[in-house]
Parts: C-alpha cells; structure tokens; sequence
C-alpha cells in the first residue's frame, strides 16, 4: 500500500521555524483569500519573510536543493543549453551540468511545462534548484547580456558608435532606427527592472547641460541612479517615447503615454510624461506594480484607534468621505483600500478615476477621457443612473464635480473621493472657494482625512535611543515625566544602509457633529473649527506623526519633514 506524505504549507513551515508568529499566519492567509494572492507573496510584501526564508521553504517543502546564485557561477558552457528567451519565459539560470543531468535554478520549480520543455531544449534530465525571484532576475541579466551594470551597458554602446549626426535629431527615421538599436533597448530595459528591484516608484530621466541623469524615486525619496552621456539623451528618449506609443519627432509639447512591461514575473503598468526643459525633454516614467499592491486596511497605518474610525466611515450607507492630502500622500491607495472593504456581490461600487491605476475584480472603473468629452462631471452624471451603491471619485477639481458629488451623497450614496488642500480643516474652505453653498457641505460630508506617508523604521536593524531634548522641542509638544525613548535604524543589508525601508501613512480624521455644522453654516474660520475639534478629541497629523514615532514605527525626522504644527 502506498503511504502518500501529507505536504507541510509553506506558511506552516515557515510558523515552526520562527519566522512568522501564529497571529502573523492567520493575517497573511486572510488577505492571501480576499486578495488571490500568494502566501509567499503577502509575507515578503507584509515584510514578515524575506525571499530567502520563502525560497528555503519551499526548498523544505518539496525537498528540493536551495542554491544560492549569489554564491553559484554557473558555466557559461551550460548557460548556452538554455536560449535566452527560454530563460526569461520560466525564470530558470542552468547552473551546472553532470553526466545528462542539467542542475536548473527555478523560481517555480513545479512548473512541469517548464520541465518538460527544458528537458526537449537541452536534452538533459531536469534537477530542479529552488532560488529567489530577486537572484533569478539578477543572475538572467548578468548571463544573458543585459550586462551586470548600466556602467558597462554604457560603454558598450559607446563602442558600438551609437550617435546621431548634427540635424539628425529631428528625423523621426533616424530617431526610430537608433531607438532600436539592440544595446538601447537593452539599457532602458535594464534602468526600468532595476528600479522595479529597487522598489522605485518613478524613474525621472532629465537632460542637464552636460549629462543625462537618471534618478528614481523610492519610499518617497529622489536618488541619483546614473549619469549617462548626454549624447545618448535623443535614442533614450526615443525608445522611451516608442515603448509608451508618443510621436518621437514632436518634442516642443508635453505628452504622455502609458506601457506594460514584464520584469521577472510581475507585470509593471508604466506611465510616461515628457516635458520640454531649456536642455531638452524630460521622461518621468511612474511604475505601478500591480503585484505588490495589498489592499489590508491593517497596514494603512499602526494606529489601531485610526483604523477603526475609518472601518466606521466606510461602512455608512450615505454621505461623503473626502481624502485630502498633497501629491504622492497615498490617497489613491486609502480610497481603493476602503473599496475593498465593501466590495462585496451584493453592493454596485462605480469609481470614475484619471488614469485607472489598478484594476479591481467587482468593481466598475470608468477612465476619464477628456478628448471625447467624459470629464469627471459628466461620468458622474450618467455613474447615477446605474444604480450605485458606492461611488469613489479620483478627484473633485471643480464646483460642477462637487456639486453632482454632494448631490449623490445626499441622495443616499456613500461617496468617497480625494480633493487637494493641506490638511482637513483647510477642505472645508476649499469646497467654499469653489462655491459650495455651506449648507450643502454641512448636510453632505461626514468625514475629513488627512494624511501623510512617512518612511518606516527598517525592522532589521531598528535601535532605541535617547532623544535629543532639542528634538523633542522641535515637535512641538510637552512630554510629563521622563520623555519616551525613540528608536532609528542603525543601518543594514537590508535596508541598503538607510535604516528606513518602506512607508506607512499617518492620518488626522475629522468627523463632522452637529457643532462643527453649526460653525461651517456660520462660515467660521479655521482656527475655531479646529478649536471644536480638539475639544471632541481631534489629533492632528503632527500629533499622530508623535505616536507613530512613540510606537517605534517612524523616526521624528520623518514627520518633522512631513507635517507642521498648527497653531
């Protein structure tokens, strides 16, 4: 009788070794079904596991060998068994070859296909190695010649004599032909996949006087990349123009675009923008990655006060709740975060957005589309007639759009959209400068958040410290007794030395009572709204900023630079 060997999940595995509590397990899993996501996949992007812990898990789980390919130099002999595009398709490296057995480094070493395929390729017996998607993707641009730095990229283009001719910049031929050039397109591929690895949010690529910069944006922050020869500025942005379908030959006007490219195994969508400088355009390309977006309330923020507001916000059947908060503030995030908490089959949610950033299953995205006449007012107007329950609106930039807005919200839909000003009170004299008559507004909205995003403390090398009394009087506030200890990162691999390794928001919800009304029907002034306020409890973003840094999630610097006291 054959005894069949009950296989350990990863989770499980991962649970007995020490890397995950009981708790951390159960939260993965519940977002894992909510959000179709992998369990490996939600520990990595939750920061409970890193990718090694995931890889030797799974090397457990099948008993398979791990390799690290940091470590491994593969024969270039056995790296030619295995066709570049092969490679790329199943995420394999070959590592070594014995007798008929080739010994194959994979990110999914059950993908039979991919087995069975290798093996007709290579004529070999396949021995699966478990590795991680990071290694994999490094090691397939250092083996397969995408070169191991965009420095050697470079040079390698400059010896292949890639320059246009004086007067050749402004021939669309010319510039399509060098923007095909196998050593360009291999050089923008490689600036986009290593900012993707990095963790990048935007790659900026600007011409200055006498170099082509490039700098990416990561948890929030500019970091010089490289510095390119000015002379390969026309073929860059070129293949940049190509790759997001723009005119080449028009560079007087700003235009935009948009691509999906695949790095590894994840689907990057890609926005592009270019705008004329003095010294040529500019590209700034945003890169969305779809497959590290967790939609979990639970890590909006770690106040678990703030997180409870806002379950109660969403969970109202009427009204409107505005998020308000500068560019780059992660409103967009907390919107589509509060969808997913309601989004079930028996509610109709109608978001009218611009751009649609993610896609969402059950929920009815319309893109804003000016050129044929569906602003945001006008897809509001006919997103009524579709029997709404939740309408999210990506932005109210007019008086025509607020108005329909507070109209659906007093009509018996749950509105939510996000809306420019610095801080929450300050919604309040938006909507008034727009021409919002102040009973509209105090009969509509229910809620005003604020927020900021702030970078994390990295949890691998995070260190308690005594704070500087200077310190504590720059945040503004009074601490009765000793003052609380603070913690910063000492620095480490995993962080890249910046003891800061992803962001969290911080958060300043006003809910409007019947005395707040009274005083926007009054047309009070700020300060006296926020006097109210405080009164029933309000914090604002400074004073939650405090206690993020209390709990040991944030350092003060952060929200020194993100947040300002209100006097």
């Amino acid at each position: 009788m054959t005894v069949i060997k009950k296989i350990q999940p990863i989770g499980e595995i991962l649970k007995s070794k020490g890397v995950v509590t009981a708790a951390q397990l159960d939260e993965v899993l519940r977002i894992g079904k909510r959000t179709n996501t992998r369990v490996g996949k939600v520990l990595v992007n939750l920061g409970y596991a890193t990718e090694k812990d995931i890889a030797e898990a799974l090397a457990d789980q099948y008993q398979l060998p791990y390799v690290m390919l940091s470590r491994a130099i593969p024969d270039p002999q056995v790296i030619k068994l295995v066709p570049e595009a092969t490679a790329r398709r199943y995420m394999v490296i070959p590592v070594s070859k014995e007798g008929d057995e080739l010994r194959l480094a994979m990110l999914d070493p059950l993908n039979v296909f991919a087995v069975d395929e290798l093996k007709k390729i290579t004529n070999c017996n396949i021995v699966p190695l478990v590795a991680t998607e990071t290694e994999v993707m490094k090691a397939l641009d250092q083996y397969y010649g995408m070169g191991s730095s965009l420095a050697d990229m470079v040079r390698k283009v400059q010896a292949s004599g890639l320059e246009l001719l004086k007067g050749e910049e402004d021939a669309p031929d010319k510039l399509e032909r060098i923007a095909g050039e196998t050593s360009i397109v291999q050089m923008v591929n490689l600036v986009i996949s290593k900012a993707v690895m990095d963790g990048a949010s935007d790659i900026h690529i600007e011409p200055d006087e006498d170099t082509l910069r490039v700098r990416v944006r990561v948890d929030g922050v500019l970091h010089e990349s490289a510095n390119l020869p000015l002379k390969l500025h026309p073929a860059v942005l070129s293949r940049v123009k190509i790759l997001g379908e723009l005119d080449i030959a028009e560079k007087r006007l700003p235009q935009d675009g948009r691509f999906i490219i695949k790095v590894g195994s994840r689907d990057i969508d890609i926005r592009v923008s270019t705008l004329p400088t003095i010294f040529g355009e500019k590209a700034v390309m945003r890169l969305l990655d779809k497959g590290n977006m967790i939609l979990d309330i639970e890590h909006l923020t770690p106040l678990p006060d703030v997180l409870d507001v806002l379950k109660k916000v969403i969970k109202r059947p009427f009204g409107m709740a505005l998020l308000t908060g500068p560019t780059g503030s992660g409103k967009t995030t907390t919107a589509y975060t509060l969808l997913s908490l309601v989004n079930t089959i028996d509610k109709n949610l109608v978001t009218v957005e611009d751009p649609v950033e993610y896609h969402i299953k059950r929920i009815n995205q319309v893109q804003v589309n000016t050129k044929v006449g569906v602003t945001f007012a006008g897809a509001l107007r006919h997103i009524l007639r579709q029997d709404p329950d939740i309408v999210m609106i990506g932005e109210i930039r007019d008086r025509e759009t607020a108005e329909i807005a507070i109209h659906a919200a007093l009509t018996g839909h749950l509105v939510i959209s996000t809306i420019h000003t610095n801080d929450s009170i300050g919604t309040i004299a938006r909507l008034l400068d727009m021409g919002i008559e102040p009973y509209l507004i105090s009969s509509a909205v229910t809620c005003i958040v604020g927020q900021r995003l702030v970078r994390r403390i990295c949890a691998s090398c995070s260190t308690a410290y005594e704070a500087d009394p200077r310190m504590i009087s720059d945040l503004g506030v009074r601490f009765t007794g000793k003052a609380p200890q603070f913690y910063r990162g000492a620095g480490c691999p995993a962080c890249k030395g910046a003891g800061l390794k992803g962001r969290i928001g911080i958060f300043e919800v006003l809910l409007l009572d019947d005395e707040l009304r009274s005083l926007i029907l009054a047309k009070a002034g700020n300060n006296e709204m926020l006097e109210a306020a405080r009164k029933k409890g309000f914090k604002n973003l400074r004073v939650q900023g405090i206690r993020a840094v209390i709990g040991g999630h944030t350092t003060v610097e952060e929200v020194l630079q993100a947040t300002q006291v209100v006097e």
